[in-house]
């Protein structure tokens, strides 16, 4: 154990010889554990806040009895209900908008809540000073998390109008409240959002005794009884794709930066070879000397982890505002506005760099460990060696090339997308050393002159040192060509389908179908109103999967704007007879349905055969939807509102139309909007969706950047022993300066130039694969020149920075440090 401790010491003092090549390996190790751990953070983040929101109706064991059609509850099926001897609390929920921000609001009836559940924790948590009569009396309680309460920059005793006008009874911070939740008296919930009589769901408190009458006698079809966790499972299944993609970007970024770490484990095993050689002939064993690189390996590991997970943290922190509106925006889950320590990512972290680390460092310490004492005093042995594994190196990139090709041709979900992915990107990152050295070949063969002739030939021996660097370069750049032409294909498209889309001027939902009945007779008085679309919803299951029916009218406004896929020549006129139905993508991928299938939607009267008569785009639903003509989903669902509408008038006359509107109805309104506020809404989720995508990308950027300048300034010691004999042949240092600024620019374009269509085939995948496997639909597949040329010129812009520095040392390196380089064992 001693003789282990003092060769460790012994090995650690080659890092303080050696600070450039331990920054480089302490800086890549901490970014690629921060990128990574920083990623894990926000998915335990949001997996915590789902299962917080979950619990709120699931606690203490009971179960809710939702409408069948999606719609709503009447308040007389509760009554019938409880006096049929049903133990079932009411709760109404719905989601309202603060200063523009959505939050759920969540109505309770008290005195019926279950004792060992949160919603009944939060209202009588004596530790919280809670109690029955101040959430019952007037003006009532809203209780809400710590977190809720800073979102809303309010505190205690507060109280808070909604944008709809109405004031919410003052503010109570409670820590059993679920992120982003507002919980108020059931009668409150009902005055605030103008739904009298109505209720969203049954809560279930124990099973109904032997003798009670069953659901159906007493409340007919309108009533369903969901397994157990059917609604976690929905959240969870929809946003799986997300958090997903989520790590493997985190994956990518951590395998950038490990690149750093094996180029600066593999320099520092070389450059300490003589140590190496003196150390065994001193008497020290393989085993301990395996032991104490072992050892030295965990120790940095830990100290440059510990730091990652540090910088992890701050960077989710600085993320997590941009998932969480992505997540609220997208599957309607909200995720706390805080980030909470876990020890379960933290320890994650710490391990992820100690297995990354062992990883990087496993090559060059085997080889360190096999070679005799005497070829140990050779410092490129192994790495010479490298060179005669070109032809592997091709014969794996093509296996990874083909298990790619197999995946795409055999695989049917998310995980083939990214096997796909990586063996395209692991097929290129082999094979991009191969095609280096074939075009520095190329080069050598049609040199003439000395010095051309050594430049290609130094750069061929340099290569293998500079391979890693370049590699990471390569998937840096690859994947900022692939999801950065992703990202803008899909701002297009997006931008073109929410112009069609949007066809309506205005758009307004009533707060009840009797103010909505006054509100549509008075629009069509008015001469300016050139249409009124009205609309209406319920929700189903098609194959376990959540579907939203949407009803539209059959209007020019739709035969000439809505976004269509495919469909039948009388589409439109075949929906306007009732028995036809046009499907999102997404269902038409999931249940592999064709133009003419027949379509099975169970309502509250039986089964309901549609025809399936075209196939619209729905980009940024993660659910179903079916359309269908809103009277034959009226005669489906009676129950359904019909409180949605879309105005035609002339652009020039919305906002004149909206002030009327307010002015003539207030308060019967809910929500009311023109066309340019609801695409700046769509467009604002947008953006928070790929803000984190982004940040990714441009992160890995960097650590690409600083693997280069890391092989760039710890080659730099080593370049001497090569340059040294051309400079004493006559060549000045200044030429020699300029000739490596041309090598390191040279092969850096060169590796951007093979990324261009290594981004495009990244692209894709994306489009093509991962996409339609995560989301369910499928975006156009384009190319954007521009961006190509940003990032030839962004590859050259890291290669001139990166090579200033050595270059620079270079320069200032005396004649007499050259002579010296002879007098040296090199």
């Amino acid at each position: 154990m001693r003789q282990v401790f003092w060769t460790l010491s012994t090995l650690l003092s080659h890092w303080r010889r050696r600070p450039g090549n331990f920054a480089a390996l302490f800086v890549g190790l901490a970014i690629a554990t921060a990128l990574w751990s920083g990623v894990q953070a926000l998915n335990a983040q949001a997996r915590k806040s789902y299962d917080q929101a979950a619990s709120v109706f699931s606690s203490g064991g009971a179960q809710s009895l939702t409408p069948a059609s999606g719609a709503t509850v009447p308040q007389d099926a509760y009554i019938k209900l409880r006096r049929a001897g049903w133990k079932v609390s009411p709760a109404l929920e719905a989601a309202v908008l603060i200063h523009g921000a959505p939050y759920q609001l969540i109505g309770v009836e008290p005195l019926t809540l279950p004792r060992g559940g949160q919603l009944g924790g939060q209202i009588a948590g004596r530790a919280e000073g809670g109690d029955f009569t101040a959430f019952l009396a007037p003006p009532g309680q809203t209780i809400a998390a710590p977190d809720t309460l800073r979102d809303l920059g309010a505190k205690e005793g507060d109280r808070v109008a909604l944008d709809t006008g109405k004031i919410l009874p003052p503010l109570r911070s409670s820590a059993l409240a679920p992120p982003g939740a507002l919980t108020v008296d059931i009668g409150v919930a009902q005055t605030l959002l103008d739904r009298p009589g109505q209720l969203s769901r049954l809560m279930l408190l124990k099973k109904p005794d032997a003798g009670t009458p069953p659901l159906a006698s007493v409340v007919g079809e309108a009533l369903r009884l969901p397994p157990p966790g059917e609604e976690e499972a929905d959240l969870k299944r929809l946003t799986e794709s997300f958090h997903l993609n989520l790590t493997a970007f985190g994956l990518l970024a951590f395998l950038v930066g490990l690149f750093i770490v094996h180029a600066a484990f593999g320099l520092a095993f070389e450059q300490r070879l003589p140590m190496v050689r003196t150390l065994r002939a001193v008497g020290v064993s393989t085993r301990t000397l395996g032991a104490a690189l072992f050892a030295e390996v965990a120790l940095l590991a830990l100290l440059a982890g510990g730091c990652g997970v540090i910088g992890g943290f701050e960077l989710a922190s600085a993320l997590l505002p941009n998932v969480a509106a992505s997540l609220d925006a997208l599957y309607g889950a909200r995720v706390a506005g805080r980030l909470a320590l876990d020890p379960v990512w933290l320890l994650s972290g710490l391990g992820i760099a100690l297995a990354g680390a062992l990883a990087a460092a496993a090559g060059g310490l085997v080889k360190t460990l096999r070679l005799p004492i005497l070829a140990a005093a050779q410092p490129f042995a192994w790495r010479e060696a490298q060179r005669r594994f070109l032809r592997s190196r091709a014969a794996l990139a093509l296996l990874a090339f083909g298990a790619a090709l197999a995946a795409y041709g055999f695989g049917d979900s998310l995980y083939s997308g990214f096997a796909v992915l990586a063996g395209l990107l692991i097929g290129a990152a082999l094979l991009l050393p191969v095609l280096l050295s074939a075009a520095l070949r190329l080069g050598e063969r049609f040199a003439h002159a000395p010095l051309p002739n050594w430049f290609w030939a130094d750069s061929r021996q340099q290569l293998p040192g500079l391979s890693l660097a370049l590699t990471a370069l390569l998937l840096a750049f690859a994947t900022n060509v692939g999801v950065g032409g992703m990202v803008e294909g899909f701002r297009q498209t997006f931008a073109h389908w929410l112009d069609e889309r949007l066809a309506a001027e205005v758009y307004f939902e009533a707060a009840g179908e009797p103010q909505a009945r006054r509100i549509e007779d008075w629009l069509k008085r008015q001469p300016e109103v050139q249409a009124l679309l009205p609309g209406a919803s319920a929700s189903v299951r098609l194959s376990g999967w959540p579907t939203g029916v949407i009803g539209m009218a059959a209007d020019a406004t739709y035969r000439d704007h809505f976004p269509m896929l495919d469909q039948t020549p009388d589409a439109w006129d075949a929906m306007k007879r009732g028995d036809s139905a046009l499907i999102s993508e997404q269902l038409w991928r999931r249940l592999k349905l064709g133009l003419g299938s027949s379509l099975d939607l169970p309502t509250a009267r039986g089964m309901w055969r549609v025809q399936v008569i075209g196939v619209f785009p729905d980009y940024g639903n993660p659910k179903g939807q079916v359309r269908v003509d809103i009277d034959a989903l009226s005669a489906h669902w009676p129950e359904a509102p019909r409180v949605s509408y879309g105005v035609r008038v002339a652009p020039a006359e919305a906002p004149r139309l909206i002030a009327a509107l307010q002015a003539r109805f207030g308060q019967d309104i809910a929500r009311i909007a023109d066309q340019a506020a609801i695409r700046k809404i769509s467009t604002r989720i947008f953006e928070h969706t790929f803000a984190v995508t982004t940040a990714l990308n441009t992160l890995t950027l960097v650590v690409s950047a600083i693997a280069l300048l890391a092989s760039l300034t710890t080659l730099a010691d080593m370049r001497l022993a090569q340059v040294a004999p051309v400079w004493a042949s006559g060549v000045s240092r200044r030429r020699l300066a300029q000739l490596e600024f041309l090598r390191i620019v040279a092969l850096t374009a060169a590796t951007a130039i093979i990324a261009v269509p290594l981004g495009l085939a990244l692209a894709w995948c994306l489009v093509a694969v991962v996409n339609v496997q995560a989301f369910g639909w499928r975006l156009p597949f384009e190319m954007f020149p521009a961006q190509w040329a940003s990032v030839l010129a962004l590859a050259l812009l890291t290669a001139a920075v990166a090579a200033i520095a050595p270059i620079l040392r270079f320069v200032r390196t005396t004649p007499a440090q050259l002579a010296r380089i002879f007098a040296n064992e090199r």
